[in-house]
C-alpha cells in the first residue's frame, strides 16, 4: 500500500535546476524530499511526503495521529529499512 508519510522539515535548500528541495525527518529517518508542491513551508513544519514529493502542510497534531496510525498499521517499516540519503 503506498500512503503518504508526516515529516517534519528540517532544512530548506536554495532552489536546484529551479526545483525547490528540503532535508524532512521522519521519526529518526531523514531523507532529501521534492517541496515544489509546498513552496510556503517553513522550517519546523510539517508536511505529508508521497514517493520523495511533499504534498501538502500539516499541522503537529495531525502528523503525529497519521504517524502513530502508520505506526499501528505496520506501514512504517518499509520507511526504516531504508537507508538515509
Amino acid at each position: 500500500m503506498c500512503l503518504g508519510v508526516p515529516g517534519k522539515v528540517i532544512a530548506v535548500e536554495p532552489e536546484r535546476d529551479g526545483i525547490l528541495m528540503g532535508r524532512v525527518n521522519f521519526g529518526g529517518i531523514v531523507k532529501s524530499v521534492c517541496l515544489a508542491y509546498t513552496p510556503e513551508v517553513q522550517v519546523g513544519q510539517y508536511v505529508i511526503v508521497h514517493v520523495g514529493f511533499a504534498l501538502s502542510i500539516v499541522d503537529e497534531e495531525e502528523a503525529a495521529r497519521v504517524f502513530e496510525y502508520l505506526r499501528e498499521m505496520n506501514e512504517l517499516d518499509e520507511l526504516a529499512l531504508k537507508q538515509p540519503e
